[in-house]
């Protein structure tokens, strides 16, 4: 059996090049810069931001139509009553 070489494209095409470089040293870069990136974010703890949404939210629950009703003579979606008018 005859071997044959691989045309000459195949090899340029799997050679590194150095578009290939540069973005491989941007990526690196990108991946380093990520934790000392993370490291400077102020951190709150869990139970005080859980507090504070608490609080958030009973203080305005008076304020949720979902919570307290809208009175049906200010509710502009109740329903309307219909009458019968055969009889």
């Amino acid at each position: 059996m005859e071997h044959r070489k691989a045309p000459a494209h195949y090899y340029i095409v799997n050679l590194p090049t150095a578009s290939n470089n540069t973005a491989s040293i941007a990526q690196a870069r990108k991946l380093v810069e990520l934790p000392k990136t993370e490291a400077n974010i102020d951190r709150i703890k869990v139970s005080k931001v859980a507090a504070d949404l608490v609080a958030y939210c009973e203080a305005l629950a008076k304020e949720d139509p979902l919570l307290t009703p809208v009175p049906a003579s200010e509710n502009p979606f109740r329903e309307k009553k219909i009458f019968c008018a055969i009889l």
